[in-house]
């Protein structure tokens, strides 16, 4: 038989049991099994019930001291890493079940990897999350352009542990856009690809606070600094989705692999 390498996942998490347990549902049904799931809890409630609910997987949890928010809870979970790639995915976000195992494939030749994603809306019903809208997220991989506007997600991307062993940690100084300067610096330095199949579906809800709707002005100084780290000029603090509809990044929409039936991912919390 041949070699399975190991996975690690590095899942951030605070306060969110119905979504960690969909989580854990998915990466239940992937088809790769050989996986290290590091769960780190940010000083939030207890989530060791997971353990429980999911004997099957090998999950180890992280209990963070303090709440240190999610990029000191990402950079903690790296610590733990055992594996022969590492994969990141938020603890609301779901990975489809031939995510890990087509991640794998593609990064063949590749240091870092990263995915198209089908973006959900939602409402709470018995315990579960009930899908209300969903779009599909997909663009070139064009560097320049995401210099600009950044259509890296980074739940469910993989990459060798060499890219943080030259990178360092996540930086916790432009917090909100930390996923945004990890790309730039993978970049420069790493051979990095985009797959092109919506193979995780990204987590938004219209009823909470969300990156994606509003906090423009507690965000701008992130942003503002991210900028001076890596010279990108003045950059647009519009809302999400009109930069959608800015029409140098509609010129980037690419064709993508659409593999998920629109069901939802219902855990063993909501049986």
């Amino acid at each position: 038989m041949s070699y399975q390498p190991l996975v690690s996942i590095i899942i951030p998490t605070y306060n969110r049991q119905i979504e960690l347990a969909e989580l854990a549902e998915s990466l239940y049904r992937q088809t790769y099994k050989n996986l290290q799931i590091i769960i780190v809890n940010d000083c939030g409630p207890s989530v060791d019930f997971i353990k429980e609910l999911y004997p099957e997987l090998a999950i180890q949890i992280v209990n963070m001291p303090q709440n240190l928010k999610h990029v000191h809870a990402r950079n903690r979970g790296l610590q733990e890493v055992k594996g022969d790639y590492i994969m990141l995915c938020d603890d609301d976000d779901l990975l489809l079940p031939i995510h890990i195992e087509r991640m794998l494939q593609e990064i063949e030749g590749y240091d870092l990897v990263y995915p198209d994603v089908e973006i959900f809306d939602y409402v709470y019903e018995n315990n579960a999350r009930s899908i209300t809208d969903r779009f599909v997220f997909a663009y070139e991989f064009d560097v320049p352009a995401m210099r600009r506007f950044s259509t890296f997600f980074s739940s469910g991307c993989i990459f060798r542990p060499e890219v943080i062993n030259a990178l360092g940690a996540f930086d916790t100084d432009v917090f909100h856009y930390w996923d945004w300067d990890f790309f730039l610096r993978a970049a420069e330095q790493f051979r990095v690809k985009r797959a092109p199949i919506a193979s995780v579906l990204y987590a938004f809800s219209q009823q909470g606070s969300s990156n994606m709707s509003g906090q423009l002005d507690n965000m701008r100084p992130f942003l503002d600094m991210l900028s001076a780290k890596h010279q990108l000029g003045e950059l647009p603090t519009k809302n999400f989705f009109l930069l959608l509809e800015e029409p140098e990044v509609k010129a980037r929409q690419a064709v993508t692999e659409i593999i998920w039936d629109g069901k939802p991912i219902r855990s063993r919390l909501s049986k």
